[in-house]
């Protein structure tokens, strides 16, 4: 079985139901668009300050799970 992803949440009233950072409207795909684009932690922390250093380890893990087809979304 598979991680249990937390912090990524997909809502159809959220982003046309992308996952994005539970309680923000911030994809997940943007934070990897931004850490593949060698921003820090820290940087995309200053961008989106409601977020933290978990929030951005969650979206990795949930990418990496995404590539090992074993991706579980508790609402």
């Amino acid at each position: 079985m598979g991680k249990i992803i937390e912090r990524v949440k997909s809502d159809p009233k959220i982003c046309s139901g992308k996952p994005c950072i539970s309680g923000t409207r911030i994809p997940v795909h943007m934070i990897l668009d931004l850490l593949s684009s060698r921003e820090s932690f820290e940087d995309i922390k200053k961008a989106y300050p409601n977020i933290e250093d978990e929030d951005i380890m969650e979206c990795l893990n949930y990418a990496s799970m995404l590539a090992d087809e074993e991706v579980g979304i508790i609402a």
